[in-house]
C-alpha cells in the first residue's frame, strides 16, 4: 500500500510525513521527493512469530510518499509534475492546516480543502478532454475505438464539470477500463486536520466532515513524539491523551478506507503478513504470494488466528475441525492463516 501525502503550502505535510515515518530531516532541503516504508504493527504477527520461532518474520508494509514541491507554486507545469508523481499511489492523505502561528492567516480548513480538491478536478478534466479529442479524431479517421471507454470518459467529464471528484462515483473509480488513467480525483482520500498541540478536536467544518473520511493529528507534537524512545514518549502520550502513535492510527484508518485485511502464512522458515482487499478469494490471495500459487491452485488449508489461539496448537485445531479445506471461491477473512496447496 502506497499513500501520497498532499496539501497546500505550509499545511504541515513534511511534519505529518515525519510523524508517520520517523524519517526526520534536521537540516537541508525538503524539496526533494521523500518516500519511507514502515511496518504495519500487528500483534498477531508478534504472537505467531513467538509461536513458530521462524527464521524470518515479515510484517506488511505501508509506503508514504511526499512530493518534493508543494502546491504553493503557481507554475501549472510544476503542479502537473507533482500530481504525475502521485498517480501511482493507492490513496491520498490530504493534510489541511488547522493551527495558527506567526505569519499565518487564521486557519480556514474548508477553503484549503476546496482549493486542492478543485485542482485535482481540473487536472483530471484536462486529461479526459485531451483523451476524448484523440478518440474523436480516431473515429473520424475510421479507426476502431472502445465505445464503453468513450461513454465512461464522458460521464467522468460530466461529473467533473459539476465539480464532483471521481472518488464520489463508485461506478467510475472502479471501472476496469479506466484504471490505467489513475485519475487523481478518483483516489480514496483520508483527510487529516493538522491541529495545535493542545487541540484534539475535529474542527467545525461540517461540509468536509460529513462527506469525507476525516481525522485529527497534532502534527508538530506527534513529530516530536516520533523522535523519542518508547519510554520517554509514554508520559507525553498520557499527558496529551494520545492512546496510539500517529503511525498506528493512520495505518488503521487507511486500511479501513481502502477496504484492506490481513492474512498470514506461517512455518519454520517464515511468518508473514499479507495485505489483500476485503472480499478477495483464496485464488486472489494465492496470486498475492506468487503467480505459480495462483496458476496451480488446488486447495487452501485455512485456520483462523482466533481458532489457533483457542486450540493452542495447529494439530489441536485440526482435531477440533477448525482447519478447513477451501476452494478457489472461498472469501478470505481478516486473520486467516492459509497454507496453499498447488501444483505447477
Amino acid at each position: 500500500m502506497k499513500l501520497g501525502i498532499v496539501g497546500l503550502a505550509r499545511s504541515g505535510k513534511s511534519t505529518v510525513f515525519e510523524a508517520l515515518t520517523k524519517n526526520i530531516i534536521k537540516t537541508g532541503s525538503k524539496e526533494k521527493n521523500r518516500i519511507a516504508a514502515v511496518k504495519v504493527p500487528d500483534k498477531r504477527v508478534d504472537v505467531l512469530s513467538d509461536f513458530y520461532k521462524p527464521r524470518k518474520t515479515i510484517y506488511a508494509q505501508v509506503e508514504y510518499f511526499l512530493p518534493g514541491i508543494g502546491s504553493q507554486t503557481i507554475d501549472k507545469n510544476k503542479n502537473q509534475d507533482i500530481w504525475a508523481k502521485t498517480r501511482d499511489c493507492d490513496a491520498l492523505i490530504h493534510v489541511v492546516r488547522n493551527f495558527a502561528g506567526f505569519g499565518f492567516e487564521e486557519p480556514d480548513p474548508f477553503s484549503d480543502f476546496i482549493k486542492l480538491d478543485q485542482e485535482f478536478i481540473i487536472e483530471d478534466f484536462v486529461v479526459i478532454e485531451k483523451r476524448l479529442e484523440r478518440l474523436e479524431q480516431d473515429m473520424q479517421r475510421g479507426r476502431a475505438v472502445n465505445k464503453e471507454e468513450v461513454a465512461l470518459l464522458k460521464e467522468c467529464l460530466d461529473n467533473l464539470e459539476k465539480e464532483i471528484p471521481l472518488r464520489k462515483n463508485s461506478k467510475l473509480f472502479s471501472a476496469p477500463i479506466l484504471k490505467g488513467y489513475a485519475f487523481i480525483s478518483a483516489k480514496p482520500k483520508l483527510m487529516i486536520f493538522n491541529n495545535e498541540d493542545d487541540d484534539d478536536k475535529i474542527p467545525d467544518a461540517e461540509d468536509i466532515t460529513s462527506k469525507e473520511d476525516c481525522m485529527v493529528l497534532r502534527g508538530k507534537l506527534e513529530q516530536e513524539l516520533a523522535q523519542m524512545s518508547v519510554e520517554d514518549a509514554e508520559d507525553f502520550l498520557n499527558e496529551f491523551n494520545i492512546t496510539a502513535s500517529a503511525m498506528d492510527r493512520v495505518i488503521k484508518r487507511s486500511y479501513a478506507l481502502l477496504g484492506l485485511i490481513a492474512f498470514f502464512t506461517v512455518g519454520e522458515d517464515e511468518v508473514r503478513a499479507w495485505t489483500i482487499k476485503k472480499g478477495a478469494t483464496a485464488l486472489d490471495a494465492a496470486g498475492v504470494i506468487h503467480t505459480d500459487f495462483q496458476k496451480g491452485f488446488i486447495r487452501a488449508e485455512v485456520l483462523s488466528y482466533n481458532d489457533l489461539m483457542d486450540a493452542g496448537t495447529y494439530n489441536e485445531a485440526r482435531k477440533k475441525g477448525t482447519v478447513k479445506l477451501e476452494g478457489k471461491e472461498y472469501c478470505v477473512q481478516d486473520g486467516d492463516i492459509i497454507n496453499f496447496r498447488f501444483n505447477v
